[in-house]
């Protein structure tokens, strides 16, 4: 391609997706014997599966397929696997994945378009907080991404605030990478040992992992806490192992920008059928140009729409508006429904909340109960509990349980032994 896809028109996108969209079928016909299998078994031609309209005629992937039988979605022989990887497991058994060399180059160009989408450039050095090691797979896409981009690295990894202000402080990055509630941890942390944050080196921050926006835009509770402490450039970003691709914002902070060359997205509604443009479905991803373990019709449980008007950077290619939440954690709490991520936005936005989770499990009379465990910051002078559950109440209307905890005590819960990643949400419905 002369030009970058995404700033072609919307035809010529689609026309674009429609001969990649072969191109992936024709592989998994070949290559996968998961797929050859669901072919056969739903009577399915793969040469009659032509444009994206097509997919419809195509079951869909669940995780549960990953789990089950795994090894049938390698389409390589295992010798050609150089990195293997696993999901979180957040929400069951984590799934193994292998990545062949063409896929770690594969992930290193999918993040060099959403680094340079969020404005990063030769010259620019970026202060990684995520880690490296533990299977994940997201920050070795990121570390290669920021390398072909021609950016610089600084690999502190996840935590130590101490570290992290050092590092800051010697070899002054420009941007940052890490989820974004642990900034206002960095930020607590300079402001208790008199770092001058505000002048310090840092421009942006890159988010991961969390959302920075509502579904207008506009930064949510956790977004204007940072703003208004720190007055960087915010930038959001949405991915999955299972997608290989991330969506990034560009500086209009206007919704995740599909990357057309590498993943077909669907929004599908409770028919399985896709939704209009700008209604909320789940997100359906067809990967494209995976070599190890390509997904088609895989459904992801996140909740989002697509924006299809051209963005006011230029580009065309469709957007995904911030994560609603997941299909699979919907709370009906008190008649109305929830998803955590709204819960998350009210204890964000708490100062006295040092951490917490929450966590949904049946009630008495088998309805939905949430039980929010909070960490407080010393001895408040006031009724916590009643103070969050007003909080909860002007925000979502309904109040949780409160439990105030040590932030010791949730830490525990927060961060249990081999985990990757913090547990923030706890569901025991049907346990």
């Amino acid at each position: 391609m002369t030009q970058d896809i995404e700033y072609k028109s919307i035809s010529e996108i689609e026309a674009f997706q429609n001969e990649r969209l072969k191109e992936a079928i024709a592989y998994l016909q070949t290559h996968s014997p998961f797929y050859q299998r669901m072919f056969k078994e739903y009577g399915i031609n793969p040469s009659e599966i032509k444009t994206i309209k097509d997919l419809q005629k195509i079951p869909f992937t669940e995780k549960k397929d990953l789990q089950l039988h795994n090894s049938e979605f390698l389409c390589v022989a295992p010798e050609k696997i150089v990195d293997y990887i696993t999901t979180s497991g957040t929400l069951g058994d984590p799934v193994t994945f292998g990545c062949t060399d063409h896929d770690l180059d594969r992930l290193a160009y999918n993040e060099m378009k959403s680094f340079s989408c969020a404005g990063l450039k030769p010259g620019n050095i970026v202060q990684l907080m995520t880690t490296l090691d533990k299977r994940f797979m997201a920050g070795l896409a990121y570390f290669l991404g920021i390398r072909k981009l021609g950016a610089s690295i600084i690999r502190v990894g996840n935590g130590m605030p101490e570290l992290q202000w050092d590092t800051i402080k010697r070899i002054k990055p420009d941007t940052i990478m890490c989820v974004p509630s642990f900034i206002l941890r960095l930020i607590d942390y300079a402001e208790q040992n008199g770092i001058d944050y505000k002048n310090s080196s840092i421009r942006r921050i890159i988010g991961i992992g969390e959302g920075l926006r509502n579904q207008d835009f506009s930064l949510n509770l956790l977004g204007t806490r940072i703003k208004e402490k720190w007055d960087v450039e915010l930038f959001a970003t949405y991915s999955s192992t299972e997608m290989s691709a991330t969506f990034s914002e560009c500086q209009y902070g206007c919704g995740g920008h599909v990357h057309p060359e590498l993943i077909i997205v669907e929004i599908i509604g409770e028919d399985d059928k896709p939704v209009k443009d700008g209604e909320v479905g789940e997100v359906v991803v067809t990967t494209l140009g995976v070599e190890g373990m390509p997904l088609l019709r895989f459904r992801t449980g996140d909740m989002s729409c697509k924006v299809v008007e051209q963005c006011a950077c230029g580009r065309n290619s469709y957007r995904l508006t911030p994560l609603v939440g997941r299909k699979n954690n919907m709370i009906k709490l008190k008649g109305t429904t929830i998803y955590p991520p709204a819960i998350n936005d009210v204890l964000d936005n708490t100062p006295y909340v040092i951490n917490y989770v929450v966590v949904v499990q049946n009630s008495y009379a088998g309805t939905d109960e949430v039980v929010v465990k909070a960490g407080i910051s010393g001895n408040q002078p006031f009724d916590v509990i009643k103070d969050l559950k007003d909080r909860f109440r002007s925000r979502i209307r309904v109040a949780p349980i409160v439990e105030v905890l040590s932030p010791e005590d949730v830490n525990k819960i927060n961060n249990p032994a081999n985990n990757r990643k913090p547990i923030k949400f706890i569901d025991n419905r049907g346990k």
